[in-house]
């Protein structure tokens, strides 16, 4: 028997897919993002030595050296990615990666529409606790929010 799903998954499953199928447009690029907020940086324990005439080995033994954050943005359609290690992941943290997206990467763009998993920092509110209110709403203005619904995986 299938899962059921209630409407609001059914919903957003189905704004996803009309999104993904929208035409390529410079002007209003489609942007999928995602983080990993906890990741592991590990070095090598015992590195194994190669030679010219030995392939290379690796090794399961590591020692864990950190860990940071992962933010990751994709234009799929032109083939495009950003991915940057931070040491958090906030709210705040979420407001500057979204302020580069628009003011550095897609400067000229009219809109971006962004699709992303409703992880509870992906908020808009977050641009306001950041900026000031002007820049927050220019921000936001230039903005198409999409939210994947949770357990929505497309495979």
């Amino acid at each position: 028997m299938p899962p059921k799903y209630n409407g609001e998954f059914v919903a957003h499953m189905e704004d996803i897919l009309e999104t993904y199928t929208l035409p390529y447009d410079p002007e209003i690029p489609l942007i999928c993002m995602d983080e990993k907020p906890f990741y592991f940086v590990v070095d090598e324990v015992d590195p194994i030595d190669m030679s010219a005439n030995h392939p290379r080995l690796e090794d399961y033994s590591y020692r864990c050296v950190g860990s940071c954050s992962v933010f990751m943005f994709v234009e799929p359609l032109r083939g495009w990615r950003h991915t940057e290690a931070q040491g958090r992941c906030t709210k705040l943290d979420w407001a500057r990666q979204i302020e580069r997206l628009l003011l550095e990467f897609y400067p000229k763009a009219e809109k971006v529409r962004l699709v992303m998993d409703n992880l509870n920092i992906h908020v808009l509110g977050a641009l306001y606790e950041a900026f000031s209110a002007e820049k927050a709403r220019r921000l936001v203005r230039r903005l198409e929010v999409h939210y994947t619904p949770k357990h929505g995986w497309l495979v």
